[in-house]
This record gives structure tokens, sequence and C-alpha cells, in this order.
């Protein structure tokens, strides 16, 4: 299997193939931002798979705050369309860990650390995102870190 941009191309071309316009539509949004995070800086880079994934985590997560923000002015139609639209960048995502695995990592993470207090809650959340590995919203991570070092 070739990398998650080239994945990412294949699915924006069968779309366009089969006429799906709101595949399409979203592919080519997603892979705007992939190209975007590859020329921003000093020097133009292709980006790993990793950074790819933290690229398509990034838009997932403006469509459901879109979403919210839609459905909370009324604006149902709006935030259906960006529900889909999160439903299709949720295909390229790992699956996103349930509470008790999340708390189970965190556990593991601060243990091996040695974190035992508020005080650290910078690095401890530093460990646990590493130990989490973009498979769960830092929101949730955030929570669990605080709940186990108070």
């Amino acid at each position: 299997m070739g990398t998650l941009k080239d994945r990412l191309n294949d699915d924006l071309h069968s779309a366009m193939k089969g006429r799906d316009e709101l595949t399409t539509s979203t592919l080519r949004m997603a892979l705007t931002a992939v190209r975007n995070a590859e020329t921003s800086g000093t020097a133009a880079k292709v980006l790993t798979d990793e950074e790819v994934l933290a690229v398509l985590t990034k838009e997932a997560k403006k469509r459901r705050e879109a979403a919210n923000a839609f459905a909370g002015a009324g604006r149902t139609d709006q935030a259906a369309k960006e529900n889909a639209e999160g439903e299709i960048l949720d295909r390229y995502l790992p699956a996103q860990l349930s509470d008790a695995e999340i708390d189970g990592l965190v556990a593991d993470a601060l243990q091996a650390g040695g974190f035992t207090s508020k005080c650290q809650m910078g690095p401890a959340m530093k460990a646990a995102q590493a130990a989490v590995a973009g498979r769960a919203e830092g929101g949730r991570v955030a929570a669990s870190v605080r709940k186990q070092l108070s």
C-alpha cells in the first residue's frame, strides 16, 4: 500500500469518476490542507503519513466543531453536511479509543514518567499524548490526566 496521501489522491479520482460530489469536495479540501502544510515554513517538504494523519485529524475536528456550531444556530442542513464531511475524513483516521482505554494508557504513561502531582501537568500531557498517538482527542486525554494526577 502507498502513502496516505496517495490513498487520498486515488480515492479522489474514484469519487470524481463516480460523480460523488460530497466525497470529491471533502477530499479536495483535505488534500489542499495537506499541500498547505507541506509548503508552510521556509522550505517545502513531503509530509510523512503521521504528519498527514495529524492534518486530517485537525480537519475532522474542524468539521465536528462546525457541525456543533451550525446545529446550535438551528442550521441543521449545514450541520448535516459538516457531519457527512467528518465521516468521510474519519475513514482515514485510526479508530478512536474508549475512555477506559485512554485511562489505561494514561496511567501507564504517568507511572513510566513518575508523574504524581498537578504541577507536572505539561510533561505528563506530553507523555500521555505520545502514548495515545492520535487515537483520541486532546481534551479527552487532558481530562484523564487531570483526574489521575489529582
